[in-house]
């Protein structure tokens, strides 16, 4: 189930439980991070869109489907926080960031996800 559009952040033990349904909802995993980040450790199945590219990129691929439910990620929350933000200004309603980014989901839901 999707978190409330009231609510900007899904936890990393609801967005695992939300990919392991047994009839899981299709989603996009945004990862904001820099691609030197992105290729130390990424969640499988993640998208590379860099926050210092979003401007940029939005419109072509990641506004494009107003309908799909997207979570974007950084290393910590920080710069996914100011992602979603971003995007629900720009009219996209379900996204979320992911609560303590990929270093919390390393920690409680995929240790063989690399930290740094």
């Amino acid at each position: 189930m999707l978190p409330s559009q009231d609510d900007y952040e899904i936890s990393p033990t609801q967005l695992a439980a939300l990919k392991r349904a047994p009839d899981p909802l299709r989603i996009r995993l945004i990862d904001c991070r820099e691609e030197d980040e992105f290729f130390l450790c990424r969640i499988k199945n993640a998208e590379l869109r860099p926050l210092s590219r979003f401007a940029e990129e939005a419109p072509n691929h990641l506004l494009n489907d107003p309908e799909t439910p997207m979570f974007v990620y950084c290393h910590h929350g920080i710069r996914s926080m100011q992602a979603t933000l971003l995007l629900r200004q720009w009219g996209k309603a379900n996204v979320w960031s992911l609560a303590g980014g990929i270093d919390l989901w390393a920690q409680e839901i995929d240790p063989a996800v690399n930290r740094y």
